[in-house]
């Protein structure tokens, strides 16, 4: 019996519309087909096996766990997974990828070779609809099995007979040096022929020239050019080819607290996400995935920029509206799972200064002209004009009351001033006089009524003693210059109050005194967030701390699993990834951090 494993214990595979995560054991308890933000065939890791699954590894009992893979990696620069395991009986290698395929059924192949001595092997697939709570039919077509459900049917293609127990199709057959068997699964719309039969070594080559075609895009050549490639493998992973939308991660409900409550479906586009990973990949070399991700922009932005959402569906959906599957325990007993997200109807200030940012970091890197995305900047910062000195829910999303937080009119701020900047260069036409005059308002706003004189620090909100790591942003927007003296104070203020003993960093305290200072409002605690420890590591490398910025790099570095992915948090607690997982707002500071450190000369060796 597999039980789901640590969320670092899982592998990515994907094929630029949809993603798959195969656990050590060889198991993929994962998978949502045919988009990111379909429904789960396999959702075994938000419960046990009766909710979806399919492993293929070196056969065992049935009373015992599957064993772990001995070892795993991708080839080469790729997506394509490749595990191991040496038995008492020889070694098995399984090959494990997903093609990317255009307009073509989405398909999970598996292939399994024999590397030495005589393995018995064991295929079991259980292919649960609707996150597993629709049981399909089963049958045989044209000796193909299918499984059928409403809208949807999956199809089993293998190179070796297949039989039906206990509601689970299984293989079993021993692989010898050299034997390759493959295994393939392809969906299909239900009501359509059936899908081609799927060629494995084909798809395998074409899949591993289209990585290594890829990543020779790269530009990056540093010390660290194994984390940044990796990363950028994965945001290309996470990218919905079709459209250019890019989806925070792949997977829903992977809690930030384990047992807890704060379990969210990051199967969508946040703007904030999409905007900084347009940043690194314009700063890597890749101009063609930027220009999609500005056109799936515009085209959900629409002409009705007075009504911008935080996130959206990979096509550019706007209704998102969230439900609980009461059916699945959830990740280790972590409730509810969630699917679809609430969060897409706040009003989140800062937003409009990430787009901004984004369309003029575009702009300033030669990514061809596009003139609504001019107009659809001056239309941002109009309304803007009329609502950044309101209060917002913020870069977090909390669901208690709004407030005026500081990091939110840091970025109003940047709307403004970068489309002052595009105005000053001929570009577009505006109200330059009366935009200026406005920037330097929110600035002097922010430095009164955010700034703590006594303890010299900025603060999470207007009046609070709270800290926020988003702070740590001001000098990387260019609010304050690094050697500012605030600047320096807020630094050390974050390091002392929102620092684990490791040195991460905690995005705010969760755990007011007063219940009025809960500013979440949600109940538990959560992990050392990621992507606010690179930014301190960003801001110390910033402020001349050089080597003190590298050590924590480093230290972050090593929290990534044996392939390389991280999650949303690190539990500090528990020493393992937390929260949803592979996720974008981790892997993109990792790659700004690397290029900060490279071209400071910052790294050893």
């Amino acid at each position: 019996m597999h039980v789901a494993g640590r969320i670092e214990d899982y592998a990515l595979i994907g094929d630029m519309q949809t993603a798959a995560l195969v656990c050590r054991d060889g198991t993929a308890d994962w998978l949502c087909l045919p988009r990111f933000d379909s429904h789960a065939v396999f959702a075994g890791m938000l419960g046990t096996e009766e909710h979806g699954f399919w492993r293929v590894g070196p056969a065992h009992g049935s009373d015992e766990e599957p064993p772990p893979a001995t070892r795993r990696r991708y080839r080469d620069e790729s997506l394509i997974l490749e595990s191991e395991w040496d038995t008492s009986r020889g070694t098995v290698r399984v090959i494990d990828f997903m093609p990317p395929r255009g307009t073509d059924a989405p398909q999970l192949v598996r292939i399994v070779e024999g590397v030495s001595g005589r393995v018995p092997m064991r295929s079991a697939l259980r292919m649960r609809f609707s996150y597993g709570w629709v049981v399909p039919w089963v049958h045989k077509v044209d000796g193909r099995t299918v499984a059928v459900a409403g809208p949807d049917s999956v199809w089993l293609d293998s190179e070796v007979e297949t039989y039906g127990k206990d509601l689970t199709t299984f293989s079993d057959f021993t692989v010898a040096p050299g034997d390759r068997v493959a295994l393939a699964i392809s969906w299909q719309s239900s009501h359509r022929e059936a899908p081609p039969l799927p060629e494995p070594e084909a798809a395998l080559a074409a899949t591993e020239d289209f990585w290594q075609d890829w990543v020779g895009h790269c530009t990056y050549h540093g010390p660290y050019r194994e984390a940044v490639v990796r990363s950028l493998i994965t945001l290309k992973a996470l990218t919905y080819e079709p459209t250019g939308g890019i989806v925070a991660a792949p997977t829903t409900s992977l809690p930030e607290d384990i047992g807890g409550s704060r379990n969210w479906d990051y199967r969508f586009t946040w703007l904030r996400d999409a905007a900084i990973t347009l940043s690194s990949l314009l700063r890597t070399g890749y101009h063609e995935e930027a220009r999609a991700w500005r056109e799936w922009l515009l085209r959900a932005v629409a002409g009705d920029p007075e009504h911008l959402q935080i996130m959206y569906g990979i096509a550019g959906e706007r209704d998102l509206g969230e439900r609980e599957l009461t059916w699945l325990p959830g990740y280790e007993g972590s409730t509810p799972v969630r699917i679809g997200n609430g969060a897409a109807g706040q009003l989140q200030l800062d937003v409009y200064g990430e787009v901004t940012e984004a369309l003029h970091l575009g702009h300033m890197t030669g990514l061809a002209r596009n003139d609504y995305a001019s107009l659809l900047q001056i239309k941002l910062i109009s309304y803007l004009e009329r609502h950044w000195d309101e209060p917002d829910e913020g870069i977090w999303e909390v669901r208690g009351p709004r407030r005026h937080f500081v990091h939110s009119k840091v970025m109003a701020w940047v709307a403004v001033d970068r489309t002052v900047k595009l105005i000053e260069s001929g570009e577009v036409d505006g109200p330059l006089e009366r935009w200026q005059r406005l920037r330097d308002e929110i600035h002097r706003t922010v430095c009164e009524r955010g700034y703590d004189k006594e303890r010299n620090t900025f603060t999470q909100y207007y009046g609070s003693r709270e800290l926020d790591a988003s702070l740590l942003l001001i000098p990387q927007m260019g609010f304050l210059p690094p050697d500012d003296k605030r600047v320096i104070g807020t630094v050390e203020a974050i390091q002392r109050e929102l620092s684990t003993e490791d040195g991460f960093v905690l995005r705010y305290p969760t755990s007011a005194t007063r219940a009025d200072e809960n500013v979440d409002g949600l109940e538990g605690d959560e992990g050392a967030f990621l992507a606010c420890s690179f930014w301190l590591a960003d801001d110390l490398a910033m402020i001349g701390r050089v080597e003190e910025a590298r050590r924590l790099f480093e230290k972050l570095l090593a929290l990534r699993n044996d392939l390389g992915l991280l999650a949303e948090e690190w539990d500090p607690r528990l020493q393992r990834q937390v929260g949803n997982f592979p996720q974008a707002f981790s892997h993109v500071p990792l790659i700004d951090t690397a290029l900060r450190l490279t071209a400071s000369g910052a790294y050893g060796g």
